[in-house]
């Protein structure tokens, strides 16, 4: 049979349940589980982490491992039961038919290896090709995933691309043999938003072009609205919901598709009027799941007696194309409801400047030649003029891709780095060269961090009761054992913990119950700035809320500043209270909130804004996808840092953008921006975002 020469579904999960074998017990971790991927279409499974998401995948690649089984139910691949085919029939599908995308690209790319061979070799080893017609086809396909000078990429090294690039050439790699189903396991998590985009568009242009079908599985309910035409909500190893975009996102007809919309911070949302809902408890672990639905402990509309008993079997949802939900009660709830507000928050008071940075400048020298010293020395301009103030009270965020300089700047506050130039004043004392060893105790407690992965800051053999009150010892708090205790115990109801995790080892705790322990331990010795460096990216959905909540929530009783770093625009949106915008080391917008949301934009503010997935039908977005990566900090472009990938450099007379880093701008009430368009130009700009009215 010729490849293409089908006409079913391309892949046909029905009923499928797998299930992992321990010593102790079976582990169930996909339960009755049917979806099904027709010619040319996207299908996003979405879920929390846990959910069974790559089980299904890996499933599909029948690549479970020594102690994974599919143990009822049934995977076809254009029509062909998977399970019933021999190592050599699978092998022969696998790469050439069905490829799958991982998350991490370096997981997939031979260090060792030049990327030309490593492309080549897919259809040589698939379809036989001579290394002439193979070089051909690897060429063709890196100049369709948009990759710069193809040539030179195709004989360089993994470890000399970027994490886009090397994604790019995962995703090519996928395409050699133009497979009739690609899998894509979060192929985007570890990428800036830019960078997301752009591979966003290419997957979807590919897709196009080769009329590949997509399974694409992600936690982002956004990417999922802008790559697939269908979508599989799954909550801890069933389907819950399926059905079209459009019908899920704006007739959802399942309680946890409801609150998963309703944890994330979708334009309209705000941390005092309109607070985001979380998820209450947590998920439950495979061997402990509840009888009846695995919903309800969590679920709002729980019917005991009901919703607690035998199977809950997935039901059609009336009027709409196959759409479909595991739901007693769907036609009963009244879906359009108005959530119900907890409580609106009062806003906390901005109060007097605790922090004041001035032309600050962190520069870095490296051997040119750093592996063996030798050669000039070049210098990394890692920050550059750095100006601000952040106030009690107030949430300052910083954006920006990564290389911009926000980790550096969060380096140099914490004393980790001392600065090459300006001043940082804490409280009008300057602290830029005093490092983080000779800094006094009041300092130290006074700046803390709280970070990115929660699992990289807690030691792993000491208990957490321990952990927070050595913080406490080092921050001299308590005269006593006993008192630290108590305090600890304190800490813990702070950040909303059971005070029994006192005993308990890190190992023993989900992501977010980790990263609570890291805001308690940041508070021990009541913090008065924080610095918080992407403290909820690596968490769900569902707990980012939680956590997103707390933090407000401390920084209300206890007027701490908050300086939050990261790349998604919606929960910077949601949060804070002014926003600065770095690029390449320097700040090029910086305002309140509704200043640097709403135009006159720096047009590196626009193409941000413009790569944020939103998760709702009703926005409509102007696409800017932005071409090539950032440029390196030890060979910046000269004059404005951005005018090799702005699109509005033409509007610029003469070649100024190539020459001039521009003048900071003030606009009407503090708002500023370094761009060296007109006042006119600024003022014709048009939002990105717009939300269509109800």
């Amino acid at each position: 049979m010729a490849k293409w020469d089908f006409d079913g579904p391309i892949l046909e999960i029905d009923k499928l349940s797998i299930s992992f074998f321990t010593r102790l017990r079976e582990i169930p971790a996909v339960m009755d589980f049917s979806v099904t991927v027709q010619p040319g279409e996207a299908v996003g499974l979405v879920g929390e982490s846990g959910c069974g998401k790559s089980t299904v995948a890996l499933g599909v690649m029948q690549d479970l491992g020594k102690n994974g089984r599919i143990v009822g139910g049934s995977i076809k691949f254009k029509g062909r039961d998977l399970s019933a085919m021999s190592e050599e029939e699978l092998r022969d599908i696998r790469g050439s038919e069905i490829a799958m995308i991982y998350q991490e690209p370096m997981a997939s790319l031979n260090p060792a290896m030049k990327i030309g061979k490593q492309l080549m070799e897919v259809p040589m080893i698939h379809q036989g090709l001579s290394s002439t017609d193979a070089y051909e086809r690897a060429l063709q396909v890196v100049t369709d995933v948009k990759l710069p000078d193809p040539k030179r990429i195709l004989n360089s090294f993994p470890h000399q691309l970027s994490g886009g690039q090397q994604q790019r050439i995962v995703i090519a790699m996928a395409l050699m043999s133009e497979p009739a189903l690609l899998i894509l396991d979060e192929p985007t998590t570890a990428l800036d938003v830019t960078v997301e985009a752009a591979i966003v568009e290419l997957v979807k242009d590919l897709g196009r072009k080769y009329g590949t079908s997509m399974l694409f599985i992600s936690h982002n309910l956004g990417l999922v609205l802008e790559t697939c035409d269908r979508i599989c909500v799954m909550y801890s190893g069933e389907a819950v919901e399926r059905g079209s975009i459009g019908d899920v996102f704006d007739e959802m007809q399942h309680p946890y598709t409801q609150a998963l919309f309703r944890s994330i911070p979708l334009p309209g949302a705000d941390k005092n009027s309109r607070p985001l809902v979380a998820i209450p408890g947590n998920f439950p672990l495979p061997h402990e799941r509840p009888t009846g639905c695995n919903f309800g402990p969590r679920c709002d509309y729980f019917e005991a007696g009901r919703c607690d008993q035998g199977d809950i079997m997935m039901e059609p949802v009336p009027g709409n194309d196959r759409h479909h939900t595991r739901c007693l009660r769907f036609r009963e709830i009244d879906w359009s409801a108005p959530v119900e507000l907890a409580e609106t928050k009062q806003k906390g008071e901005i109060g007097q400047v605790v922090l004041k940075m001035d032309k600050l400048k962190k520069y870095y020298e490296v051997a040119a030649n750093a592996i063996f010293g030798g050669g000039d020395k070049k210098v990394v301009k890692a920050n550059e003029t750095l100006s601000f103030e952040a106030r009690e009270s107030e949430t300052l965020a910083i954006v920006g891709e990564s290389g911009c300089g926000k980790s550096t700047f969060a380096k140099v506050l914490m004393g980790l780095e001392t600065a090459t130039e300006g001043q940082i004043l804490l409280d009008n004392r300057n602290i830029e060269q005093v490092p983080i060893e000779k800094r006094d105790t009041k300092t130290v407690s006074d700046i803390q961090m709280v970070f990115q992965n929660p699992f990289d800051t807690l030691n792993p053999s000491m208990t957490v009761g321990r952990q927070i009150i050595r913080a406490l010892e080092i921050f001299g708090i308590g005269n006593s054992e006993s008192e630290r205790r108590t305090r600890m115990l304190e800490l813990l109801d702070l950040v909303k913990l059971p005070r029994a995790f006192a005993d308990r080892m890190p190992r023993q705790l989900s992501g977010g119950q980790k990263q609570r322990v890291g805001i308690a331990r940041a508070f021990a010795g009541g913090a008065r700035i924080v610095v918080a460096d992407e403290p909820v990216s690596a968490l769900d959905v569902s707990v980012q809320a939680a956590v997103t909540d707390l933090l407000m929530e401390i920084q209300r009783n206890e007027k701490t500043t908050l300086l939050f770093i990261s790349h998604d625009l919606s929960i910077v949106r949601y949060l804070s209270d002014r926003v600065m915008v770095m690029y390449l080391g320097h700040v090029v917008e910086l305002g309140t909130t509704d200043q640097v949301f709403a135009p006159p934009y720096h047009p590196y503010t626009e193409a941000l804004l413009s790569a944020v997935p939103i998760a709702d039908t009703s926005v409509e977005k102007k696409h800017i996808v932005l071409e090539g990566d950032i440029p390196s900090a030890m060979n910046p472009p000269s004059g404005c840092p951005f005018q090799t990938r702005c699109r509005w450099k033409s509007e610029v007379p003469g070649n100024l953008c190539e020459t001039e880093v521009p003048p900071i701008r003030m606009l009407a009430g503090e708002h500023q921006i370094k761009c060296h368009l007109s006042d006119e130009k600024l003022g014709r700009m048009e939002p990105v975002i717009k939300v269509a009215a109800e």
